[in-house]
């Protein structure tokens, strides 16, 4: 595995690979991997014929009371789960690199910024996307690998890049989760014992609204009732969000039709957990 820190020896280390027409996937990380990660590196490289893996904590989307400080870090950790994977590049830029002094560009996605967890963190999106836009540019895959768990950074990042004409296609892939139903995430290491044992009660809650909705459940406001009772019964977790709402445009939904999407939100102290599960609903005949 070569590891490279700026974009020129990034460029360099690609050039072979780009002349002799190689397929480029690319995975983009904060670091601190856990299996999701790799679960996308995996697939990248089934998918392609280069694995190249960045490893950037972006403070551009953090808010100044997120955790920018206190997200974990262990690039040595890191490096050894990804040599371990065959992956071929990884490229670790420091914050100049990405943002060199005078740094004054952004790139926003209107609308679909502002809700569910756009709502509660303003210029989160705007930091995503600018980054990930800078990361295509340097990287310049065929194919790009982004976790379902994330679900509104992969509608925004899609919108992002359809409208831009990156040339580059998404590959999503599945949510890998703990033996619990836990959603896999970095940030799983602050939950304390209890709080570990309790939050698998999110996954339970969407997998059950879910079972209710393909038995013919058609309104939106029990299945949102439900899920937060669930969640305030069976937890000490306080719920920022439980939406329902169209997976391609991210708007509520009054009846439930189409490809819908119910995502949450909830705190278990101060660690933010996301989950989500997509249902695909039928229309009925007339």
């Amino acid at each position: 595995m070569i590891i490279v820190k700026t974009v020129h020896q990034l460029r360099k280390a690609l050039k072979e690979a780009r002349f002799n027409k190689r397929k480029i996937g690319f995975v983009p990380t904060m670091g601190y991997l856990h299996e999701g990660h790799l679960s996308l590196v995996r697939a990248c490289k089934r998918g392609c014929d280069v694995c190249v893996v960045s490893i950037f904590v972006n403070q551009k989307q953090f808010g100044p009371r997120e955790d920018y400080d206190r997200y974990p870090r262990d690039i040595r950790r890191d490096a050894t789960m990804l040599v371990k994977e065959n992956v071929d590049i990884l490229f670790i830029p420091s914050n100049i690199e990405i943002y060199p002094n005078g740094y004054l560009t952004y790139v926003d996605v209107e609308n679909l910024d502002s809700v569910l967890c756009g709502k509660y963190r303003p210029g989160h999106f705007k930091g995503v996307v600018t980054v990930v836009a800078k990361l295509l540019n340097m990287v310049q895959p065929d194919v790009i690998y982004l976790g379902q768990k994330d679900a509104q950074q992969v509608v925004v990042l899609s919108k992002m890049v359809a409208d831009l004409n990156f040339p580059v296609r998404l590959r999503v892939c599945p949510i890998i989760r703990e033996k619990n139903g836990l959603a896999k995430s970095s940030r799983n290491v602050f939950l304390t014992p209890q709080e570990r044992s309790q939050a698998p009660i999110l996954f339970q809650a969407l997998v059950q609204a879910k079972r209710s909705i393909q038995n013919g459940e058609e309104s939106v406001s029990k299945i949102i009732s439900f899920i937060k009772k669930k969640i305030t019964r069976f937890s000490v977790g306080k719920i920022q969000y439980v939406a329902c709402v169209n997976a391609n445009t991210l708007q509520p939904l009054k009846v439930l039709e189409g490809r819908v999407l119910i995502a949450i939100s909830v705190f278990f102290g101060k660690v933010r957990l996301i989950d989500n599960v997509i249902i695909p609903i039928k229309k009925k005949k007339s």
